[in-house]
């Protein structure tokens, strides 16, 4: 079996490259989210189901979407050099996590190639605090980080629901845009601008939808008006993560398949950028 490397010098320009991002090293609360990738994996292959979006996109196999396998993490910032080595091979990348802390350099590797990035943020948590247990590098501090850096035009969050002052604090310095959960319908503006990258942490979603996440915030969206807010993208979607899945806090594998149906349809959604 070829190695991340070995499958990653076989890209070419027009594909999405699936890595996954076996980190979860800056967890605050339980680790688990670094299980993650080859458990979405398995229950995208699940003979339960099948490869096809709701679209009728089939994923697998795909001429357009090429699986490297998970990437080997020594340090924390080797994830920024293996994001922009896929990028400088002209390939999109589609993350999975991992704890919500990858997304920093995630974002860092993209930024050397993509001037005027925007994010959509899908997450219970701001993840604006300046620090969390004395990280400024914890899942609690990403977006901190990224809009202290400048390395996005634009922070769209939506679906939080847990926010302090100091977060409160925070975006507003920065200027980022919050649809708490309470204020959130699904007929709801969206006023996405491009190039967009989606971080979808899947604790935006209500416990009772996804039990496979660290910290349970009730209170979230159902499955189905998630899945109707990926199909709403309507600009450039050239890049996207999922995150913060937990398996060893998951039952029969629920939130596994969960992951794995918002992965498909993410993948339909950035698919319209690649054609």
């Amino acid at each position: 079996m070829k190695t991340f490397q070995e499958k990653l010098e076989t890209l070419r320009p027009g594909l999405i490259a699936l890595a996954g991002v076996p980190f979860d090293e800056y967890s605050s609360f339980l680790k688990g989210p670094a299980l993650a990738p080859e458990k979405i994996r398995e229950a995208f292959h699940s003979p339960a189901g099948n490869y096809y979006a709701e679209g009728g996109i089939k994923l697998f196999p795909n001429p357009q979407i090429m699986d490297l396998g998970d990437m080997e993490i020594k340090e924390y910032l080797d994830i920024e050099e293996r994001i922009n080595e896929i990028l400088l091979a002209g390939a999109n990348v589609f993350s999975l996590g991992g704890d919500h802390s990858v997304t920093y350099p995630i974002i860092k590797g993209h930024a050397r190639h993509y001037d005027r990035l925007n994010i959509l943020q899908l997450d219970a948590h701001g993840d604006l605090y300046e620090e969390f247990d004395n990280n400024r590098y914890s899942h609690a501090s990403t977006f901190a980080r990224i809009m202290e850096e400048g390395l996005v035009q634009r922070l769209i969050q939506i679906g939080v629901r847990t926010l302090s002052e100091e977060q409160r604090e925070t975006a507003k310095k920065y200027g980022v845009e919050i649809i708490e959960m309470k204020s959130w319908r699904s007929d709801k503006k969206l006023n996405l601008s491009g190039p967009l990258y989606l971080s979808l942490d899947l604790d935006v979603l209500d416990p009772a939808f996804a039990p496979g996440v660290g910290h349970y915030e009730p209170g979230g969206m159902n499955t189905r008006d998630l899945i109707d807010l990926i199909h709403r993208i309507d600009v450039p979607l050239i890049g996207a993560d999922i995150v913060e899945y937990n398996p060893n806090r998951d039952f029969n594998g629920m939130t596994a398949a969960v992951a794995a149906r918002l992965m498909k349809e993410i993948l339909t959604v950035m698919l319209k950028e690649v054609r």
